[in-house]
């Protein structure tokens, strides 16, 4: 197989010379990012591999796959939750009858328990009052000594 760089295999130029290709093909390949390529990551995170484990099996160093990938690295996990959470809901939509056991048993699973009903206390306690439900009730209740308001007028 050639590609567009490579020469046919005996080609010579206008001089009689060999043909050599236009680049040169030395170093790592090119690596490019896609969607196989970042599932294959967060399933591998999810398991437990290591960065240099999944870094030999996808075929790139442990710096480009920290370049590329490190939202699947960090939240690998969460990512392969997330899928499998999807398909288990996508199943039970259709009428999976043990995909919607499963997916129940997932949500009581991490669901709080339901709270358990407060007793009431036997002996209620008054409320505390503020300073200003202190001052209210004070003023609805004058002191028996203030006497009428009419004895205070000045008269002349």
């Amino acid at each position: 197989m050639t590609d567009d760089f490579s020469p046919e295999p005996g080609a010579v130029d206008l001089f009689g010379n060999p043909v050599e290709p236009l680049r040169d093909r030395r170093g790592r390949p090119c690596f490019r990012k896609d969607k196989a390529n970042q599932d294959f990551v967060a399933a591998r995170r999810a398991a437990g591999w290591s960065h240099e484990m999944i870094a030999v099996e996808l075929g790139c160093d442990e710096k480009t796959l920290r370049k590329y990938f490190s939202r699947e690295l960090q939240h690998g996990r969460l990512m392969v939750e997330g899928m499998c959470l999807d398909v288990l809901m996508k199943r039970a939509r259709e009428g999976h009858t043990p995909s919607v056991r499963q997916l129940q048993e997932r949500i009581d699973r991490v669901a709080p328990p339901a709270p358990k009903p407060r007793a009431e206390p036997e002996d209620p306690r008054p409320e505390p009052k503020g300073k200003k439900q202190e001052r209210l009730e004070a003023a609805a209740q004058p002191a028996e000594d203030y006497g009428s308001l009419y004895d205070r007028i000045p008269r002349q």
